[in-house]
Order: structure tokens, then sequence, then C-alpha cells
């Protein structure tokens, strides 16, 4: 039996299930342990029920004594970022303002990992409502990057890439409204996916509304692929959601990206970046040409997108106000209160010019992705900076308006020793695209793994 289960794949842990030289029980025993030593001091999670995790995983354990397993992630732990309902925890959002009751249903993907027999764990800590890109709150504190813990996670996925980091728990679930998967999956060293807009169901709305993206956060990208062959499914509660057109994510992983056409943007015309970072993500580009591709750089050809970003942020201030009301808002981090009373100055013409050129901006990168079928960026601008402030990550927000497929995949070491990482970007539905250009950069390159013995 190898000796540390936490380590290990979801990928591994099903074969050593199938084959019977590993338990449920075994693995979720371990997690449960590794949560209770590193939580002190990273603070991954905001809430985890052990017995209820030993409960579903003793279930799991007779299904794969019989080999019935209930699906494809039978006895995975899994947990999930806490803007995510799971019944019988509350969704507290990072908030103060939000009630300490226990959700009455499951969100979507929530609700697809139970009828699969994973084993929940628990909820991730996000920052408030996921509204910046770190995850430091009132309600939960801190929680520091999983690499050295006097740097800033990023967020509002934080507690979920540090999870999957430190192997606590190898399945993650996470949400990107403006890059919250995809900024804390850099900087902590793991694999980060947003899928196509609609390819995870996602209920309730979220309050950036279609700008919200559900997807994994992992330690590598099979597992990622695993885990969409679960939560990647249309729910009726989700009017947007797409029909379930890929069975299997992992078939064709590995097969390569020669002869694929991509764009490399290093800026993308109108950003400065770091010389470290740059000259990181020129070495990952360059190793897209080795495996086969066709590099090309060139930049897409828009302009900063903020002021759109801006005018649409009304209609994100608009929902919250009316979700948690005055008496709520009084309560919010004093930034968030700010920007919402910034957000609610914009007027409707504005609103709705902002819907008109998001609209422009998505059938611009329509037609690029006619030439190119890849785009590849930085997923940061700078360092990673110490606690208190946000990593800058501006590559991410304008694929969440144009609701592409987009992923962040390590790639080396910043001035600080921290992570890196490309961004890769895809058009719409061609998810699975993006997938095989990480997973090929992965077979090329490990992605790095974090030990015990080196973090305390």
């Amino acid at each position: 039996m190898p000796t540390d289960l936490t380590q290990l794949s979801a990928h591994t842990l099903l074969g050593l299930y199938r084959s019977r030289k590993v338990s449920p029980v075994d693995v979720t025993r371990a997690v449960l342990a590794r949560i209770d030593s590193l939580q002190p001091h990273y603070n991954a999670y905001r809430a985890v029920d052990a017995e209820f995790a030993l409960v579903q995983a003793r279930a799991s354990e007779t299904r794969w004594q019989r080999q019935k397993p209930l699906g494809g992630l039978d006895g995975i732990p899994v947990a999930f970022k806490d803007l995510l309902n799971v019944k019988g925890f509350p969704t507290r959002k990072g908030s103060l303002a939000t009630p300490d009751t226990p959700a009455g249903e499951d969100s979507p993907a929530a609700a697809r990992l139970r009828e699969s027999g994973a084993v929940i764990l628990g909820k991730t800590q996000t920052a408030e409502f996921g509204w910046k890109g770190l995850t430091e709150t009132k309600l939960a504190g801190i929680t520091p990057n999983a690499w050295d813990r006097q740097y800033a996670s990023g967020g509002s996925s934080g507690g979920a890439a540090v999870a999957a980091a430190l192997g606590l728990g190898p399945l993650q679930v996470g949400t990107d409204g403006g890059g919250s998967i995809r900024q804390p999956a850099a900087v902590n060293g793991v694999f980060g996916f947003k899928p196509t807009y609609g390819r995870v169901a996602g209920y309730p709305a979220a309050h950036n509304g279609s700008l919200f993206h559900i997807g994994p956060l992992t330690r590598n990208v099979t597992d990622a692929a695993l885990l969409l062959n679960v939560i990647a499914a249309p729910d009726v509660r989700d009017w947007s959601s797409l029909p379930k057109d890929i069975g299997d994510w992992t078939a064709g992983l590995d097969n390569g990206i020669k002869g694929l056409r991509i764009a490399y943007s290093r800026t993308l015309g109108y950003l400065k970046v770091d010389a470290g970072i740059a000259a990181v993500v020129d070495r990952a580009a360059a190793r897209l040409a080795d495996l086969g591709a066709i590099v090309e750089a060139v930049d897409p050809g828009f302009e900063n997108p903020a002021p759109i970003l801006d005018a649409l942020a009304a209609e994100r201030a608009v929902r919250l106000r009316r979700d948690i009301g005055a008496a709520g808002l009084a309560l919010v981090d004093p930034a968030i209160r700010e920007s919402v009373e910034k957000a609610e100055q914009h007027s409707l013409t504005d609103v709705v010019a902002a819907h008109q050129a998001r609209a422009a901006l998505g059938a611009s990168l329509r037609r690029f992705h006619q030439r190119y079928d890849l785009l590849v960026t930085p997923v940061t601008s700078q360092p990673v900076p110490r606690l208190g402030t946000a990593p800058a990550a501006p590559f991410l927000s304008p694929f969440n308006l144009t609701q592409q497929p987009a992923a962040a995949v390590p790639a080396g070491i910043d001035s600080n020793g921290l992570p890196v990482a490309l961004h890769i970007v895809g058009p719409q539905f061609a998810d699975l695209r993006v997938l095989r250009a990480a997973r090929a950069l992965e077979r090329h390159q490990a992605f790095p793994i974090l030990h015990l013995s080196a973090l305390l």
C-alpha cells in the first residue's frame, strides 16, 4: 500500500479501489488527518464534516467490495468552494452578511458528485462573495499561499487551490467570474480549468450572472477531466446549461498538439508584465512549439475590456444589494460596499452599451479563433505578493466576458520562489482542446507537488 494516500491522484486511487489494494475509508481517513494537521496553519477549509465523510466512505467501500460503484468518482474525496450550495452545509460565501443555516439542496455540481458516490468533505474558503482576488475575510480569516504562508493565495477560489496543492482532497470544485479559478491555481502551483460557460450547470444564479463559470482545481489534468466526466452536465434549474456532449473527458488527452495553430500574446497588446514572469511564459510557449504546435507571436487585437466589466458590475451590485439588503451591506468589507456604491452609479444606458461591447468582443474572438486553435498568455503580470494584496492577473477576465474555456497550467517559478502559470484559452466549446494542450505540457514537464516535510 502507498505510504501517503493524500499524494495520489484520483485516477490512481480509482485503480487501487478496483484492485482492492486501497479502500475509500483508508483514503478518507488519510485526507481528514492531513486536514487536521494543516488546517490550523493554512485555513483552506471553512467547514469539514469528518463523521459524514466517513459514513460516505464506508458506503463506498461496500460498493467497491461488490465491484458495483455508483459512478466514475465513487469514493474519491471532493470539496466545494463556499459559493456553491452543498446540502447540509451553510453557504456563507465568506461573509458575515449570510445566515449560518444549512443549504436545503445541492448545487448541480454537488448533486452530480453525490450521485456518483464521491465523498463530500466540506466547503473551502472563498473571498467575500467572490468579490476579490484575495481569500482573506472577516468571517473566516486568512488563507495563505500553499508554498509560503507569508504570501497571498489569491482568490476567490483560494481555499480550493491551497487544498489541492496541500493534498487536502484530490478534487476541488471552484468558481471563476473573472479569474477566480485560474489566478489562485496559478500562484499555488495547481491546475485550474474554467470550462465554457454553461458546461457545468450553476444554481442558484450567481451575482455576476453569465460571467460565472464552475470548474476543477486539481494537481493534474487527468483528474480535472475525471471531475468533468461527472459535473459537466445539464441541470433543469439552469436554463443556460449545455448538453452533455462529451462522454469521457479523458479520451484523447494524450493525443498531443502537433499541428495546432497557437497564438502567443505576452501582453494582449495593452498590459505590462514582469520580466521574470515573461521569461517563464516565453519558455512555456517555446515548449509548445517543441511539442509540434505552430506557435506565432500575435495579439488578439482587442482593447482593454475593463470599461465593459465596470459597467456590468452594476448588475452584480444590484443583485448583491437585493440579496443581503442594507443591513447586510453594513457588514461587508468596506471595499465591497464602496464598489457597490460606485457600480450603481452606472446608468441603464451604460449597461446596455456594455452588453453591446461584450457581444462585439465575443464576435472578434470567434473571428480570431478561425485562424488560431488556441491563444496562450501569462496568467499573472507580477510576482506573487505578500499577504493582504491580491495577485495581479489582468489576463483572465476578458475570457469570462467571451465565455471561452481557459486553463492555468503550472510553468515555472517567480522571483519569490512561487509558482507561475501559462494561460491557455480556446474558442467556445473547445474545452477538450485546452485540456489536451495542458496535458501535453504536463507530460513534457510534470507539475510540482508539495510534500508535507517542506511545509512547516
